[in-house]
């Protein structure tokens, strides 16, 4: 029963037993990986070295390398039922056979052999690339990064040309090159743009992982994105960055939009940055008292800078009251806006304290009484 052939696959017979084989050979490969990865994660821990980095990368390769022999074992499989058939027979199995496209297992193998070896490689890039920055004595993380980006697009952009001369669509794809282009250009042209920010971004290095920026509300009239949003970047990827907001939420935004709007980073430039907190208080009050209070208040926050001047200016004679501006300089940093809601609690605090008042909108009306009495 279980040895009655269901189907053939080229010169192969394919029975209940090569399904069975299958599943058990690569259920104990996925079995086998993760227990190969706790093992050495597990030897690292008991010498006291640290899993991180390269050898991080190292775990990687070598776990997943039990997805080689699974193959090499699954192919032996086949052998149970079909001992007169060779490998050179099996790798002559045509899958697919077009008028202009043909594909043997043979291809398929070496297709799944350069992916694999692709993504290994993208992992000894990883390796190498993170040895040699660890040796620098001006480590910068968000560097490393960008260089890891580029090696592992090169090496996955190479993998698929390879593939595609391999199985000759390269000139399937030239033949109706006109048609491509066109859908390309109506289709997907966005996701183009995309892409070319992503290069922009990674070569240029001005917007890196970990730096914060400011950016603008999109230009876009259908964007429902139309406020500044402050945030971190967590990571570059060729279409799309990931970053995280005040709030702890994390967004993925198309990477045009870090390159065609304006974006401020913060974690560029001048380190020190002025801020301004606007203050209304009512007309007649002690201004002099006024502004050494805010001038206390800024200056007893540790995160103002003290060597650069806390101005106190008067804006404008508003229709409620006084209305100044409190000036101070202070890192451009991620809890800034905690920073002056510190400050305002303090100013608070003082005013009460002095018995200033800050002023609410108020309005006066006024009633003609002659007027109404002429109409009675």
């Amino acid at each position: 029963m279980f040895s009655t052939t269901l189907f053939n696959i080229g010169p192969f017979d394919i029975c209940l037993w090569n399904i069975f084989f299958l599943l058990v050979i690569f259920l104990s490969a996925i079995v086998l990986r993760r227990i190969v990865h706790r093992l050495l994660k597990k030897y690292a821990k008991s010498a006291n070295i640290a899993i991180e980095g390269r050898r991080v990368t190292w775990l990687k390769v070598l776990s997943q390398s039990v997805y080689l022999v699974a193959i090499y074992v699954a192919v032996l499989s086949f052998k149970f039922n079909n001992k007169d058939i060779t490998f050179a027979d099996f790798f002559k199995v045509r899958l697919l056979d077009l008028p202009n496209f043909k594909l043997d297992f043979s291809d398929l193998l070496v297709i799944v052999s350069v992916f694999f070896g692709a993504r290994i490689a993208v992992n000894f890039s990883t390796l190498m690339i993170s040895k040699r920055f660890q040796r620098s004595k001006n480590h910068d993380k968000a560097t490393e990064f960008i260089y890891i980006q580029i090696a592992k697009y090169l090496i996955y952009i190479f993998s698929i040309l390879f593939c595609f001369q391999l199985l000759n669509i390269t000139s399937l794809l030239l033949g109706g090159s006109a048609a491509i282009l066109v859908g390309i250009g109506f289709g997907i042209q966005d996701v183009f743009k995309d892409f070319v920010a992503g290069f922009v971004l990674l070569f240029e290095g001005k917007l890196r992982v970990g730096d914060i920026v400011e950016i603008a509300p999109s230009s876009k009239g259908n964007s429902k994105v139309q406020n500044t949003i402050v945030a971190k970047i967590l990571k570059i990827n060729l279409r799309t960055t990931e970053i995280q907001t005040r709030e702890g939420n994390v967004l993925i935004i198309p990477n045009t939009r870090l390159t065609q709007e304006q974006v401020e980073n913060w974690s560029h430039g001048s380190e020190l940055t002025r801020f301004t907190i606007n203050v209304t208080v009512d007309y007649g009050a002690n201004t002099e008292l006024i502004q050494r209070l805010l001038k206390q208040a800024a200056l007893a926050h540790p995160n103002v800078n003290k060597q650069e001047p806390v101005i106190v200016r008067l804006a404008n004679f508003g229709e409620n009251g006084l209305e100044l501006e409190l000036i101070f300089w202070a890192d451009q940093n991620w809890d800034i806006n905690n920073y002056k809601s510190e400050i305002r609690f303090e100013i608070d605090r003082l005013f009460r304290e002095h018995k200033i008042r800050i002023p609410y909108p108020q309005r006066v009306m006024h009633v003609n009484q002659a007027k109404d009495q002429s109409n009675q």
